[in-house]
Order: C-alpha cells, then structure tokens, then sequence
C-alpha cells in the first residue's frame, strides 16, 4: 500500500520525505490556508520535495470552473493530481479530464454508489472520507471494504486512496482490505513507528551496551 502525507505544510512534508516511506501527497483548501501560501507556490514547492503523486484540488463547483482551474494547476509540474469534489459538476470534469489525460483524485466520497460513479467516470484515485464516517456514528472502513469489493467485481483501475485517518488501526485495515493508498497526517505517520516493546528493548540494549569492555 502507497502511504501519502495528507498536509500543505512544507515543514512536515519534508519530515516524512526523510522517513523514507511516503509516496505522494495529499492537500486541500484548509490544508494549505493553514500552510500560509498561494496555492500555486505551495504545490510547487511540495513537488520539489516529493516525486510523486501531488493532489492539489480545485475550489470551484461548476464543470467549467473545476476544467479551467484544473488545467492551471497541472501546468504547475508534471506529478500534480486535480482534486475534484465528488459531486455531478465533478463528474463531469473528471470525464474530460481523463479523455485529456490529466489525473484526478474525487474526493469527499462517503459511499460506494459514490465511488462507483467515480470510477466510471475514469477516477485516478478515489478518496473515501473514513474518520468524518465515524464521526456521525458510521463505519468508515466498512466503506473501504464495500469500494474495493466493487472495484475488483469490474476491475476498475481507480485507486482507492483512504483518506481521514485518524489513528494507526485505520491505516492496518486499510492495508488489510487490500486499499491502494492512505492518506495520513504527519502525527499519524509517527504513531505507526511506535510500540511499547519497542522502547523498552531499545532502552535494555543501550543498558548492556554499557557492560560491553571497552578496548
């Protein structure tokens, strides 16, 4: 499974560039508001960091907007990802952007009808929302399971990008139910480091390291 950082902040995207394990990034309006940056500066700046899949989405809601904001944004570098709100405007942005050539992750997606319609469209990456699922009392990677089933049944080439995760046990089953992608905040990438056993064997081999004679 591709592991993306889900953040707009140059900071901690290089953070986890130097892990070694990240694979693209995700960002969104609120993401990069909080960055501080113009859009355009701050996609380019993560594409100098990752080489990998950038989504960067769109603010309008018409076909027309969403097309003419899109084709901007994938002038900014080659790995740039137009995300598109999974909505019927959307819809018809990402068919025309598939028959140019242009990727696009549809995000906000909170069903498997959704997803489906998605993929038929020519969805590069589909992004079920799955902490908001929980949120409203839901099961958010029930949702995963149902998406992936029904991609394999008409072995739709979209990928499905797990998104809103909010702690490392999402991130297991969706690598479990066979997702392509998470999604994860730079917090989340650290929980996945961690274990108990792990500190407390790090700590007992430094303890008998000192014992060793030294020469």
């Amino acid at each position: 499974m591709k592991i993306f950082i889900d953040s707009g902040d140059i900071g901690e995207i290089r953070e986890a560039q130097s892990m070694g394990v990240i694979d693209g990034v995700t960002t969104n309006p609120s993401l990069l508001a909080k960055a501080g940056k113009p859009t355009k500066v701050a996609i380019a700046e993560i594409c100098e960091v990752v080489d990998g899949p950038i989504s960067a989405e769109v603010v309008a809601i018409d076909k027309d907007g969403i097309l003419r904001e899109g084709r901007e944004l994938v002038k900014i570098h080659k790995n740039v990802v137009v995300k598109v709100p999974l909505i019927d405007e959307g819809l018809k942005a990402v068919r025309v952007f598939t028959q140019e050539g242009i990727k696009t992750n549809v995000t906000l997606c909170f069903s498997p009808a959704q997803a489906l319609l998605a993929a038929k469209a020519g969805a590069t990456y589909i992004s079920p929302f799955v902490g908001r699922i929980d949120d409203t009392a839901g099961d958010g990677m029930d949702l995963i399971s149902q998406i992936v089933t029904i991609y394999k049944n008409y072995n739709f080439t979209t990928e499905v990008l797990t998104a809103s995760v909010r702690h490392p046990v999402h991130f297991v089953q969706a690598a479990m139910m066979g997702a392509h992608v998470a999604t994860l905040p730079l917090k989340v990438i650290k929980q996945l480091t961690k274990h108990p056993l792990t500190d407390i064997g790090l700590k007992q081999f430094l303890e008998d390291a000192k014992k060793i004679p030294q020469s």
